[in-house]
C-alpha cells in the first residue's frame, strides 16, 4: 500500500510540475506572439516609407529628365508617351 502512495505522490508531482511548464511556456508563447506582431507592424511601416521614397524619387528622376538632364530623356518620353494613350484610352472609353 506504501508503494502505491508513493507512486501517486510522484504523479501528482509530475503532473504539477508539467502544468508549472505549460503556464510558463504558454507565457513565453504569448510574448513572442506580441513581439511578432509588433515586428510585422514595424516591417509592413518599413516598407510603406520604402515605397513612399521610391514613388518620390522617381517623380524627381521624371521631374529631372524634363528640365533638360540628358541622363533620363528617354525615360521621359516613353512615361509621357504612356500617359498620352492612358489619357487616348480614357476619352475613348468617354465618349462610347
Amino acid at each position: 500500500m506504501g508503494e502505491l502512495i508513493q507512486i501517486v505522490d510522484s504523479l501528482e508531482n509530475k503532473i504539477s510540475k508539467l502544468l508549472h511548464r505549460m503556464e510558463v511556456l504558454d507565457k513565453a508563447n504569448k510574448t513572442l506572439e506580441n513581439e511578432l506582431k509588433h515586428i510585422r507592424s514595424n516591417q509592413e511601416n518599413a516598407q510603406k516609407t520604402v515605397s513612399e521614397w521610391e514613388e518620390k524619387y522617381n517623380s524627381l528622376k521624371l521631374a529631372n529628365s524634363m528640365l533638360g538632364s540628358n541622363t533620363n530623356k528617354t525615360e521621359a518620353k516613353l512615361k509621357i508617351n504612356t500617359l498620352i494613350r492612358e489619357l487616348d484610352y480614357c476619352i475613348a472609353q468617354l465618349s462610347e
